[in-house]
Protein backbone atom coordinates (compact mmCIF):
# COMPACT_ATOMS: atom_id res chain seq x y z
CA UNK A 1 0.00 0.00 0.00
CA UNK A 2 3.05 2.57 0.71
CA UNK A 3 4.52 1.58 -2.26
CA UNK A 4 1.46 2.01 -4.21
CA UNK A 5 1.10 5.34 -2.67
CA UNK A 6 4.54 6.80 -3.05
CA UNK A 7 4.58 5.50 -6.99
CA UNK A 8 1.43 7.67 -7.46
CA UNK A 9 2.57 10.71 -5.81
CA UNK A 10 6.32 10.53 -7.39
CA UNK A 11 4.07 9.64 -10.98
CA UNK A 12 2.18 12.73 -10.23
CA UNK A 13 5.00 14.84 -9.62
CA UNK A 14 7.17 13.79 -12.64
CA UNK A 15 4.58 13.86 -14.99
CA UNK A 16 4.14 17.62 -14.44
CA UNK A 17 7.40 17.76 -14.74
CA UNK A 18 7.74 16.09 -18.32
CA UNK A 19 9.94 13.01 -16.69
CA UNK A 20 7.82 9.15 -17.23
CA UNK A 21 9.43 6.12 -15.51
CA UNK A 22 10.74 4.77 -18.87
CA UNK A 23 12.70 8.23 -19.40
CA UNK A 24 16.48 7.48 -19.54
CA UNK A 25 18.49 9.32 -17.08
CA UNK A 26 18.07 9.83 -13.58
CA UNK A 27 14.94 11.68 -13.61
CA UNK A 28 12.53 9.83 -11.96
CA UNK A 29 14.54 8.18 -9.65
CA UNK A 30 15.84 11.68 -8.62
CA UNK A 31 12.30 12.90 -7.37
CA UNK A 32 10.94 9.58 -6.17
CA UNK A 33 14.09 8.46 -3.26
CA UNK A 34 13.58 11.48 -1.48
CA UNK A 35 9.58 11.09 -1.49
CA UNK A 36 10.08 7.85 -0.40
CA UNK A 37 12.89 8.19 2.54
CA UNK A 38 11.03 10.92 3.77
CA UNK A 39 7.60 9.13 3.79
CA UNK A 40 9.19 6.15 4.92
CA UNK A 41 11.30 8.39 7.56
CA UNK A 42 9.07 11.18 8.80
CA UNK A 43 5.69 9.30 8.85
CA UNK A 44 7.06 6.70 11.32
CA UNK A 45 8.49 9.07 14.13
CA UNK A 46 5.67 11.47 13.95
CA UNK A 47 3.32 8.86 14.11
CA UNK A 48 3.78 5.98 16.61
CA UNK A 49 5.90 4.24 14.14
CA UNK A 50 2.83 4.04 11.41
CA UNK A 51 2.92 5.00 8.02
CA UNK A 52 -0.51 4.49 6.08
CA UNK A 53 0.24 1.19 5.30
CA UNK A 54 1.14 -0.16 8.23
CA UNK A 55 -1.95 1.56 10.20
CA UNK A 56 -4.10 -0.19 7.40
CA UNK A 57 -2.87 -3.93 8.31
CA UNK A 58 -2.52 -2.86 12.32
CA UNK A 59 1.50 -3.13 12.49
CA UNK A 60 3.83 -0.43 12.95
CA UNK A 61 7.89 -0.43 13.38
CA UNK A 62 9.62 0.39 17.11
CA UNK A 63 13.08 -0.30 18.19
CA UNK A 64 14.02 -4.01 19.42
CA UNK A 65 13.37 -2.70 23.32
CA UNK A 66 9.90 -1.85 22.27
CA UNK A 67 10.05 1.97 22.18
CA UNK A 68 8.85 4.75 19.84
CA UNK A 69 11.62 4.82 16.65
CA UNK A 70 14.02 7.96 16.45
CA UNK A 71 14.92 10.22 13.56
CA UNK A 72 18.19 8.30 13.99
CA UNK A 73 16.94 5.11 13.89
CA UNK A 74 14.31 5.68 10.75
CA UNK A 75 17.26 7.64 8.75
CA UNK A 76 19.28 4.23 9.23
CA UNK A 77 16.60 1.72 8.80
CA UNK A 78 15.01 3.43 5.34
CA UNK A 79 18.28 4.73 3.78
CA UNK A 80 20.94 2.43 4.46
CA UNK A 81 18.14 -0.62 3.82
CA UNK A 82 17.31 1.81 0.17
CA UNK A 83 20.93 1.95 -0.76
CA UNK A 84 21.71 -2.12 -0.28
CA UNK A 85 18.62 -2.79 -1.96
CA UNK A 86 19.54 -0.66 -5.04
CA UNK A 87 23.30 -1.78 -5.43
CA UNK A 88 22.18 -5.37 -5.03
CA UNK A 89 19.86 -5.13 -8.03
CA UNK A 90 16.95 -6.41 -5.94
CA UNK A 91 18.56 -9.25 -4.48
CA UNK A 92 18.51 -8.36 -1.24
CA UNK A 93 14.90 -7.60 -1.20
CA UNK A 94 14.04 -11.32 -2.07
CA UNK A 95 16.88 -12.07 0.68
CA UNK A 96 14.79 -10.07 3.71
CA UNK A 97 12.15 -10.89 2.40
CA UNK A 98 13.02 -15.08 2.85
CA UNK A 99 14.12 -13.40 6.02
CA UNK A 100 11.12 -12.35 7.29
CA UNK A 101 9.49 -15.66 6.13
CA UNK A 102 11.47 -18.19 7.93
CA UNK A 103 12.49 -16.01 11.23
CA UNK A 104 10.95 -15.83 14.33
CA UNK A 105 11.22 -12.12 14.82
CA UNK A 106 10.48 -11.36 10.86
CA UNK A 107 13.25 -9.14 10.85
CA UNK A 108 14.43 -8.34 7.39
CA UNK A 109 17.89 -7.28 6.80
CA UNK A 110 16.93 -3.17 7.09
CA UNK A 111 15.35 -4.35 10.59
CA UNK A 112 18.77 -5.79 11.44
CA UNK A 113 21.07 -3.04 10.72
CA UNK A 114 18.70 -0.22 12.44
CA UNK A 115 17.49 -2.31 15.77
CA UNK A 116 14.17 -2.22 14.72
CA UNK A 117 11.36 -4.66 14.30
CA UNK A 118 7.66 -4.91 13.34
CA UNK A 119 5.02 -5.30 16.04
CA UNK A 120 0.73 -5.32 15.99
CA UNK A 121 1.30 -3.98 19.67
CA UNK A 122 -0.18 -0.35 19.92
CA UNK A 123 1.77 2.19 21.34
CA UNK A 124 1.27 2.60 24.86
CA UNK A 125 -0.18 6.48 24.36
CA UNK A 126 -3.39 4.56 22.18
CA UNK A 127 -3.84 1.95 24.81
Amino acid sequence: MDAFLISFVVTIITSSMGITFFDEGIGYQSVQFPIQAGYLIVLPVLWYGYTLGKKAVRVRTVKTDGSQVTWGVMIIRVVIGLILYTVSFGILVIVSAIMVAVRADKRAIHDLIAGTYVTRDLPQELK
